[in-house]
């Protein structure tokens, strides 16, 4: 019998054509009962892969950046959760053409149009979808870290290779406050970075890794607070941690907004683990360097200005001010407290 199946595409994703899509789900309609939504506004995933495992899909698919992904997992674990929307998920249209990927929120919570799936069942009439991300945006982080070929018809193939021979795996989530995440979230320098380049994207520069470059550079020279750390790291049953100046959080390792070139920040971080923290006591420009330095090599970064913690199930980082704050490479606002959760097993994915 094959499986009921929905392919989310991002018609803006910035490494995909129409012809290129038309491909895609013809060969998975080879051996699924596929059905295709495209997004047509910034949420509208979130919407569309709730919708979907209210109404008892077996498998859910996207084929766009990790702006895609991000809200098609909310969406998911939301519903086989009967969990409400997260304040900042985006669920009206905006006006104009759809965003490209990394899809950042919108600030009205109205409700959505119809959704394109059947009218959904009780949370609870469905266990929630098995999940497949298909590379087609810029970073495309999650699928990497999934080892899925960077050309999305090459993933295709692993994809339905997978799901001949029955090949699936459960891998653990974060949360955020009350986003879900699959790979990293932030505060302080890394989600100020993210902000920049989304403020870039919307004048129309094209998403690089150059372009991260440059907006690293220029946020930690001109931007960010070099002087007085804000972060507080609190634990239970563990004396806290302050004079932080930002905090990454990694649910896997590698991952990278830099080409191919991976990113370490925590290298024992593990889809099969809690989550890993890795944060910085000074951002001179030396221990700043140094630090980078390490993330691009092999071994786990270390030093007296460094502190880095492996498999956590949770924890709470303080800020003394508002601070820029991101999930996923999504820029979320700025906060004052964010507790960090791992949540063993959470999605079945398919890679």
């Amino acid at each position: 019998m094959e499986v009921r199946a929905l392919l989310i595409t991002n018609p803006c994703a910035t490494t995909t054509t129409r012809v290129r899509r038309d491909v895609i789900a013809h060969a998975l309609t080879s051996a699924l009962d596929l059905e295709t939504v495209e997004t047509r506004y910034r949420g509208h995933a979130y919407h569309v892969a709730r919708e979907a495992s209210m109404a008892g899909y077996g498998l859910v698919l996207t084929l766009g950046g990790d702006g895609t992904v991000n809200e098609a997992v909310n969406g998911l674990l939301r519903a086989g959760r009967g969990d409400p929307a997260p304040g900042p998920v985006p669920s009206a249209p905006s006006p104009g053409p759809p965003a490209p990927d990394p899809t950042p929120p919108a600030a009205a919570p109205t409700p959505p149009p119809a959704a394109p799936p059947p009218a959904p069942a009780a949370p609870s009439a469905a266990p929630t979808p098995a999940f497949a991300a298909l590379p087609g945006g810029n970073a495309n982080v999650f699928a990497r870290a999934l080892g899925l070929p960077a050309d999305p018809v090459d993933a295709t193939g692993r994809i339905l290779q997978a799901l001949a021979c029955g090949r699936n795996r459960l891998i653990s989530l974060g949360l955020a406050g009350d986003r879900y995440f699959c790979f990293n979230a932030g505060l302080g320098l890394d989600a100020e970075v993210v902000r920049g380049v989304e403020g870039l994207r919307a004048s129309g520069r094209a998403i690089s890794a150059p372009l991260y470059l440059r907006a690293a550079v220029r946020q930690f020279y001109m931007v960010t607070d070099r002087r007085l750390p804000a972060l507080t790291l609190a634990r239970e049953g563990q004396p806290d941690i302050a004079g932080l100046f930002c905090g990454i959080v990694s649910n896997t390792s590698p991952w990278t907004y830099l080409g191919d070139r991976p990113v370490r920040s925590s290298p024992q971080a593990s889809f099969d683990a809690g989550l890993d923290l890795f944060a910085l006591r000074k951002l001179s420009t030396f221990t700043t360097l140094n630090a980078v330095r390490q993330m691009l090599g092999s071994g786990p970064p270390h030093g007296k200005h460094i502190v880095g913690l492996h498999d956590l199930a949770g924890f709470t980082l303080r800020s003394s001010r508002p601070i820029a704050f991101q999930t996923n490479g999504e820029y979320l606002g700025e906060r004052e407290c964010v507790t960090f959760t791992s949540l063993p097993n959470a999605l079945r994915v398919i890679a």
